[in-house]
């Protein structure tokens, strides 16, 4: 149950296209001055060292966020692209790529005075790292020692009745796919209104597969909710069945100007991250 450890695959191309996703959301809920919540069912240990042993012995992030870093200049990058790049580099010093930040760090450091972030993590070594590097923050961050799934009844609707609420398991355990939807269909008439961000990996795994469609489905159950649909896939996926070839995001009640961001993003990340002539994107929504 505890054996995943996310330092392995910090910033990698799945992390990429959560955390522009990610960032994006934020964005639009801070353009009004009311606040909101963030709300982070598997936080992780929320910043990485990405010259660490655990990154430096998987290399993901060299074919993930390390391509995109010497383009952080470029004017001509997408927005969502440069949003993401301009996150990163509020923990990075000059040029060097040393620190990649979990969803935790990217959300606190987006937040405002008066916003809040709950993160839930039960695996004991991340939850320690996690502790520690929001030791110092005295308001706005609430760590729960706790199974995020479960965690959300507590703390949904959040008293602002605007916020983010974003789902991410490691997916270790084919269990994860049915808690997502299950989780979803208790916790989306609570507060109908939030903005959900689901992230799940193209693997070779029926489960995996079949996610979207049970999402779609469980949307379109509930009158007057939008949702968007994106994946990246950066290479062929391997014959014997194993690893990682791609990810997707599913978006309940996305920010209006998220599609348009991701059309012109999502073929950019496809051209700078793809590996071979599988690399491709889709993008779908639903407007009610």
């Amino acid at each position: 149950m505890f054996s995943y450890r996310h330092s392995f695959h910090a910033g990698n191309h799945a992390d990429v296209l959560k955390h522009m996703v990610l960032v994006q959301v934020i964005k639009h809920l801070l353009h009004k001055e009311k606040p909101f919540w963030v709300i982070d069912t598997h936080a992780g240990s929320g910043l990485y060292d990405l010259g660490g042993k655990h990154a430096s012995t998987s290399g993901e992030a060299v074919s993930g966020i390390a391509q995109l870093w010497p383009h952080r200049q470029d004017t001509q990058l997408p927005t969502a692209v440069r949003a993401l790049l301009e996150q990163v580099a509020h923990i990075n010093h000059g040029d060097d790529l040393a620190w990649y930040p979990g969803s935790p760090q990217l959300a606190a450091q987006m937040l405002r005075e008066g916003d809040h972030l709950r993160l839930f993590e039960l695996h004991p070594t991340e939850l320690g790292l996690l502790g520690r590097h929001f030791g110092d923050v005295k308001r706005g961050v609430t760590i729960h020692a706790e199974d995020g799934f479960a965690g959300l009844k507590s703390c949904l609707p959040p008293p602002p009745r605007r916020g983010l609420v974003h789902i991410d398991p490691p997916y270790e355990m084919k269990d994860d796919y049915r808690r997502v939807v299950q989780t979803l269909r208790e916790m989306l008439p609570r507060f109908v209104t939030g903005t959900y961000a689901i992230w799940y990996p193209q693997v070779a795994r029926h489960e995996s597969q079949q996610l979207p469609n049970q999402l779609k489905a469980l949307a379109g159950q509930l009158d007057k909710v939008d949702w968007l649909h994106a994946t990246l896939r950066v290479k062929r996926a391997d014959p014997s069945g194993r690893g990682l070839f791609g990810s997707g995001m599913f978006i309940i009640n996305p920010p209006y100007t998220l599609y348009d961001r991701l059309n012109e993003a999502l073929p950019w990340l496809v051209e700078h991250l793809g590996q071979d002539d599988h690399a491709a994107y889709s993008l779908e929504a639903q407007q009610n």
